[in-house]
């Protein structure tokens, strides 16, 4: 059977979406899996990933995100490859859409939650490993204490006015995603815009896992604070956070030993240069 490789376009999002919930993830609605599939940033995406069609019917898809970002004061064009799915009669044609993706120039390429068989093919690809070391910090009701400038706050109208600059874009970027959190601290020092996904194995509301800080010193100073507000706010009784995202090591923080890993491939840029912002980790309600 003749089995083409084909973008995904805005027409293609929504029998993607039915594939993506009938073989991915029953959990995702089939409509949250379309508004997946396209972010609310702006972008000049040239599509939403690749698929496998045969007979015309979608039996494998590889889902991207583009975004353009500023790195080091120059414009990059990024494209995060995020779920991979294929039917297992097509399995040995999974690789076509990988380098259908890869294939694109201009781009540098992230690939932020590889499952364990398809590291060793981003290796052979040219793919680097992110430091992907992970924390679990419980989150405790400390004392509040009053005064100090201190400001903890989830609300998105305060968040607006709190946030100026780059710090605002990225939130305007991405409250609307489906998958992330949006904290804003401020102390006399600065302000902090945090993003965080609640993430629940089972169903059970038990972890934030930690996504982006804009600004590592005010987030250590305030990092007490923003478990206790987690906790109260959220009902979220611990963070799951990566040292090189947090840009410290708590001291109550316990190394949780994970298969987790974070990829990139770029001739130009360095590991601090990529984060996980723009991806489906703010996308996709794993």
């Amino acid at each position: 059977m003749n089995v083409q490789v084909l973008p995904i376009t805005s027409a293609d999002v929504s029998r993607v979406a039915h594939f993506l919930h009938a073989n991915l993830n029953t959990r995702i609605s089939v409509d949250l899996w379309a508004r997946t599939l396209t972010p609310p940033w702006k972008s000049t995406a040239p599509n939403h990933g690749f698929m496998l069609l045969a007979a015309g019917i979608v039996v494998g898809v590889y889902l991207a995100f583009y975004a353009e970002r500023s790195v080091g004061g120059v414009r990059h064009r990024f494209c995060n490859l995020a779920g991979w799915c294929v039917l297992p009669q097509y399995r040995l044609l999974s690789v076509k859409l990988l380098r259908a993706l890869l294939r694109q120039e201009g781009y540098h390429f992230t690939d932020l939650s590889p499952s364990g068989n398809v590291i060793p093919i981003n290796e052979r690809l040219g793919f680097r490993h992110l430091d992907s070391t992970l924390l679990a910090v419980p989150n405790v009701p400390w004392p509040s204490l009053p005064g100090r400038g201190r400001v903890v706050t989830s609300d998105p109208r305060r968040i607006e006015d709190l946030l100026a600059g780059e710090d605002l874009q990225l939130y305007v970027d991405h409250r609307e995603t489906a998958a992330a959190r949006h904290v804003v601290l401020a102390d006399r020092g600065g302000v902090c815009y945090v993003v965080f996904r609640h993430d629940r194995p089972k169903g059970l509301p038990l972890f934030a896992s930690l996504v982006h800080v804009t600004d590592p010193a005010v987030f250590r100073r305030m990092f007490r604070p923003f478990t206790r507000h987690l906790l109260l706010r959220y009902g979220i009784p611990a963070t799951l956070l990566e040292p090189r995202v947090a840009g410290f090591h708590p001291r109550a923080a316990v190394r949780v030993p994970t298969a987790r890993r974070r990829m990139f491939r770029s001739d130009t840029l360095q590991p601090q240069d990529i984060d996980l912002l723009y991806s489906e980790l703010v996308c996709v309600p794993f």
